[in-house]
């Protein structure tokens, strides 16, 4: 119940024996905790105020890039539940354009401004659910005071660039900074909407949750594509002329540019959680056990980008900025906060992107991750087909396989490849999962048709290479 505090409002001395649930984030994990808060409580028993700093609730960040090419044709497609919906269906008073700036433990209040209007608000909450998600990262030199330069973290980013790239004048050339996920996926946005389009990458390789051997395929790719891509280059600033941005200044020359996409990364939205006294892990997020809850914090639960979890091949604490892992970790806390019981297990680092025709995959650990986690590894890279050989159409695939040169178990795998390349990661992901060899993994019944697979489909082919390697070498 909460508690009888000097300056409380009639409306919230109204009926003490009503709980309250206050969730900081309308997104992925805070509105699937309060869903299944509410599935489990009614109104009676538990109100749900949520409060978004934004426009929307429960959207597709990752189908921005699909609705910047067009692709997807309506914004609102991205949007899986609207405010009204969470207000009829579910009885959650979702509040958009509310900004929390504060959180009081002591009082059990949360403090914050009214975007719209600038007003002021408390709000009361037994239990606090913390699902800020996760912030661009943004370097001094992307301050610039000048139209033409955007983020892609939420919808209304999106919305803007949508904006102006559609106003006039209608900008020419792009500049990416950035060639991870977000960054790749946004170049092929741009290109297929006839803009000239340069990738600017500080590291070595695009694409660094993959090896560079499976990265040098990425580059040769996307560079294929039309897309330059400019790696080892570091920007240091930007240039405008007349309020917009014309220039991209790096250590290797100058870059002109109507347009400029900043793919940088993003960091765990914890600045809230931190002044507050939440605990934070090595990875930067919050953390949390396995039911969500924030440790040493009874009635606190976070979820999504901002939290750390558990790499479950290598054992060490990781954050991972997924949707899917968003989802699933709102739903066991909102189970929890509703008087269930759920645990989430922890992640492999299953993921997916595609830049054209290429799909690039990967679970588990890199090699550098394997050495960092101690252990002892072969890797094997195979070269093969989407499906048989003499059926129209077939395309080349890369299969890459990590797994521990002692016992033969999985501990990573890689693909680059075209259509049906990169779906392909699920078998590895479920045979990572649930901690198979590669000799385990030879004779899996996959499916097999011609139109499909050859018949040695490339994971099979990968896992009996790997488990070669490993007979080989045990015999030596």
């Amino acid at each position: 119940m909460l508690p009888d505090r000097p300056g409380a409002t009639p409306d919230e001395c109204q009926d003490v024996s009503v709980e309250r649930l206050v969730v900081i984030g309308a997104d992925a994990a805070g509105m699937s905790a309060a869903s299944q808060a509410r599935r489990r409580r009614d109104r009676a028993d538990l109100e749900i105020v949520a409060f978004e700093r934004g426009n929307f609730t429960s959207y597709s960040a990752c189908g921005i890039p699909y609705w910047i090419s067009g692709a997807v044709g309506d914004r609102d497609d991205l949007v899986a539940r609207d405010p009204q919906t969470f207000r009829d269906s579910y009885d959650i008073d979702v509040r958009l354009r509310h900004e929390v700036t504060g959180i009081d433990l002591d009082r059990r209040e949360v403090h914050g401004r009214n975007l719209a209007d600038g007003s002021e608000f408390r709000e009361p909450f037994d239990s606090l659910m913390y699902a800020a998600g996760a912030h661009p990262a943004t370097p001094q030199w992307a301050r610039i005071r000048a139209g033409g330069v955007f983020g892609i973290q939420t919808l209304d980013d999106g919305a803007a660039l949508r904006g102006w790239l559609e106003g006039e004048p209608r900008p020419r050339r792009a500049v990416v900074v950035g060639g991870g996920y977000v960054g790749l996926e946004m170049a092929e946005a741009l290109k297929q909407r006839g803009l000239k389009v340069t990738v600017v990458e500080r590291g070595d390789q695009p694409l660094s949750t993959v090896d560079p051997d499976m990265a040098a395929l990425v580059s040769e790719s996307i560079r294929g594509l039309g897309i330059e891509l400019r790696t080892g280059v570091e920007v240091t600033g930007l240039r405008a002329s007349g309020g917009r941005v014309c220039q991209v200044s790096t250590d290797d020359g100058a870059i002109d540019a109507d347009v400029v996409v900043l793919g940088l990364g993003v960091r765990p939205n914890v600045a809230l959680a931190a002044e507050a006294g939440l605990p934070l892990g090595p990875s930067g997020g919050i953390r949390v056990d396995r039911r969500m809850q924030v440790r040493g914090v009874p009635g606190v639960w976070a979820a999504g980008d901002c939290v750390e979890t558990l790499h479950r091949v290598s054992g060490m604490p990781v954050n991972v900025p997924l949707g899917t892992h968003a989802n699933k970790q709102g739903r066991v806390a909102g189970i929890n906060i509703g008087g269930g019981y759920a645990g989430f297990p922890g992640v492999i680092g299953t993921a997916v992107t595609k830049v054209c025709e290429l799909e690039v995959a990967r679970t588990g650990l890199r090699e550098r991750d394997a050495v960092e986690a101690g252990f002892e590894f072969i890797t094997e890279r195979i070269e093969s087909t989407n499906r048989a050989g003499y059926y129209p159409d077939a395309q080349p695939m890369t299969v890459k396989l990590i797994a521990d040169r002692f016992d033969g178990r999985l501990l990573g795998a890689q693909i680059v490849g075209r259509a049906e390349a990169a779906k392909r990661i699920d078998a590895l992901a479920v045979a990572l999962w649930n901690g198979m060899t590669v000799d385990d993994m030879v004779y899996l019944d996959l499916g097999y048709a011609p139109p499909f697979a050859p018949v040695w489909d490339p994971v099979l082919i990968a896992a009996r290479k790997a488990a070669e390697t490993i007979h080989r070498r045990a015999r030596g």
